[in-house]
């Protein structure tokens, strides 16, 4: 039997799905092959909490546990951290250093999808669209009239780096670009403004599934919200549909863009990117590298449209990453 650690939680607003993601892995994994270790990183404790929500600081010098005298050492970490330390490449190269197996992306990848402006300026030589945008560092001279002149409006405000659209507003007037600023800021000191892509969003995801880089039926997202916000994601306050409601054809262009990111950028594990479709061409919103796995997340939807079950999922995920 392997010992599965599975990491949840994190530094981010994005700390509370993670948790739910994490049991939900730990809920479906094969228990006649694995057994599941729930891990949770936070900045103030690393700890492996039991079936009895007992708390057992994990040593990092080696990414053990030592349970009742018993040292616990484990073949392979499970990553269901949204946002930092999981999916911007820090636990990635520290499970790298102690040469401990993991189901995410390499550090660079990590580091890389998590960071929207310099993924999609990575993509743009391989045609790969995306929306008109504007970038602010944190202290950077703020001249809304320049800004409207690029983007145009209305305009979203976003993180760079943060996750479950934390931050993002929707920007109807240039009256309302300095406090959509502010808020972007509370979650990021980079931000990202894009034109408003008017057109169908949808998310696809694309996964190695026994050694085949695989993607799935594709998510057609529509928000009753003024986009696929907070709410929209995980208060229902959305429509999704998967299949989604768009032509054969459509479907194949998606796919082809979506694997051909995922090839290019050399991914491993799970990806998920959205697009929203403007006159027939896709444009690429983002790409997460561990995407939402509780039961209401587009993957586990995407895959059980694809007839993977969430056991299947997660043990492709991890003998994929273990070594032969």
């Amino acid at each position: 039997m392997k010992n599965i650690a599975i990491i949840m939680g994190g530094f981010s607003s994005e700390y509370k799905i993670s948790l739910i993601s994490g049991n939900v892995v730990y809920q479906y994994l094969d228990k006649k092959k694995f057994n599941g270790f729930r891990v949770h990183i936070f900045k103030e404790k690393w700890v492996y909490v039991d079936a009895n929500d007992a708390e057992f600081p994990i040593d990092k010098n080696d990414f053990s546990v030592t349970v009742n005298g018993n040292k616990i050492t484990f073949d392979c970490v499970f990553n269901a951290i949204h946002g930092t330390p999981g999916e911007d490449g820090l636990m990635q190269a520290y499970f790298e250093l102690l040469q401990i197996q993991h189901t995410s992306c390499d550090y660079y990848q990590a580091a890389l999808t998590f960071n929207k402006r310099d993924l999609l300026s990575v993509l743009k030589p391989y045609g790969i669209k995306s929306a008109t945008s504007y970038y602010l560092n944190k202290g950077d001279a703020i001249n809304t009239d320049e800004i409207i002149a690029k983007v145009g409006l209305p305009c979203f405000v976003k993180p760079n780096k943060a996750g479950s659209s934390f931050g993002i507003s929707k920007v109807k007037t240039i009256a309302e670009l300095p406090v959509a600023i502010e808020v972007a800021y509370k979650e990021d000191n980079e931000i990202i403004i894009e034109s408003f892509l008017d057109g169908t969003e949808v998310s696809v995801g694309v996964i190695n599934y026994k050694g085949k880089i695989t993607v799935l039926p594709i998510t057609e997202i529509v928000s009753d919200n003024d986009f696929f916000d907070y709410e929209a994601k995980y208060l229902g306050k959305s429509q999704e549909i998967t299949p989604a409601r768009i032509s054969d054809e459509m479907t194949q262009k998606i796919s082809e863009i979506a694997k051909r990111a995922y090839e290019i950028l050399r991914m491993r594990g799970f990806s998920r990117s959205e697009f929203i479709l403007v006159n027939g061409e896709p444009h690429m919103l983002e790409m997460n590298s561990i995407p939402g796995l509780t039961a209401e997340s587009l993957i586990p939807q995407q895959a059980k449209a694809a007839g993977i079950s969430l056991e299947d999922l997660f043990t492709n995920a991890i003998e994929l990453a273990l070594p032969e």
